[in-house]
């Protein structure tokens, strides 16, 4: 990903010389793209932000206080937890081994980033009461063999998410992607980052579509 530096350089430099129409256009294209981009993961957050504030649950009661963040693990022993994980849907219920993530692990998918297990949980937990009839259907998981072959690790797994949301036109959501999670030493996961089949707008225009 891009960081704002790069962006803004691209975006913001002066043509050149013998710098062709067609070229100029691709970039106009291509900062377009990230404009948007940006301005999906501001309007995602916002909603998140604005969800938290109007639920009712005490969200800041919500804690791993029981949590032990020193244990280590197994390779194995983390992929065998991740699986019961996904077993409970974790992505739409919020119920996942918590003990296995550092408390400051690194979550990102195509619209959003930000760092706290606890807030990834609040954050899932906002959600779940909006779906009806959800399901996340594990496809594969395993070892990263391009991580793998170096001194670090990391797990990826593959999956399938599908739920109705409890609107009016009652939408659907459908979902392929992957996640990747990375391990320190410890095997205890330092970031969860997810990719999508499609663009993050082809997802939330899901959002405005009847699933009636």
């Amino acid at each position: 990903m891009l960081t704002a530096m790069k962006f803004r350089s691209v975006c913001s430099s002066p043509p050149r010389e013998n710098f062709t129409p067609s070229r100029g256009l691709g970039v106009r294209v291509s900062c377009a793209r990230r404009r948007k981009s940006g301005a999906l993961g501001v309007a995602v957050s916002a909603a998140t932000a604005l969800l938290r504030f109007l639920e009712r649950r005490d969200f800041d009661a919500v804690s791993d206080s029981a949590v032990d963040d020193e244990s280590s693990f197994q390779l194995e022993e983390v992929l065998a937890r991740l699986k019961s994980d996904y077993d409970r849907s974790y992505f739409l219920t919020g119920d996942f081994t918590r003990s296995i993530y550092k408390e400051d692990c690194f979550f990102a998918d195509p619209t959003i980033q930000f760092q706290g297990r606890d807030l990834y949980r609040r954050n899932l937990m906002l959600l779940s009461p909006f779906y009806e009839s959800p399901s996340l259907v594990l496809l594969d998981i395993k070892p990263d063999p391009e991580v793998c072959e170096s001194d670090q690790k990391a797990i990826v797994a593959f999956w399938r998410l599908r739920t109705y949301l409890k609107l009016p036109w009652r939408p659907l959501v459908t979902l392929d992607g992957s996640t990747k999670y990375k391990l320190d030493s410890s095997c205890r996961i330092t970031s969860h980052v997810e990719s999508w089949s499609i663009s993050p707008l082809q997802a939330l225009s899901q959002l405005f579509r009847s699933g009636l």
